[in-house]
């Protein structure tokens, strides 16, 4: 029972995730297309203020936890040795914890 409850969390958590990037992504292109910042300070003051620097914050950590559930639920469906399973695994989970830091530090140098 925990495992079919395990599969169901991960799939509307990755369903969350999807509403969560599609909504963000709508926004930003509604606001470019309505009022396109004139020059890169202009960007950057608009990305730096709080509420946007938050939002797009959780759009990163949003993609990252997209990716790792789809790529976690191909691994754990198609790789059948465990250790190659178990080390595929740690590979993915190491290259988004790289880009999550990678992210993270571009956006605290917005700030």
């Amino acid at each position: 029972m925990s495992r079919q409850l395990s599969g169901f969390r991960a799939w509307m958590w990755q369903r969350a995730s999807a509403v969560y990037l599609a909504g963000f992504l709508l926004y930003i292109l509604a606001c470019l297309i309505a009022a396109p910042p004139v020059d890169h300070q202009a960007l950057k003051a608009w990305v730096g203020s709080p509420g946007m620097w938050l939002a797009t914050t959780l759009f990163f950590l949003a993609l990252l936890l997209h990716a790792w559930i789809g790529v976690r639920d191909v691994i754990l469906d198609y790789v059948e040795p465990a250790g190659l399973r178990l080390g595929m695994l740690a590979v993915v989970f190491g290259f988004l914890l790289i880009c999550g830091l990678w992210i993270l530090s571009i956006l605290m140098g917005v700030l």
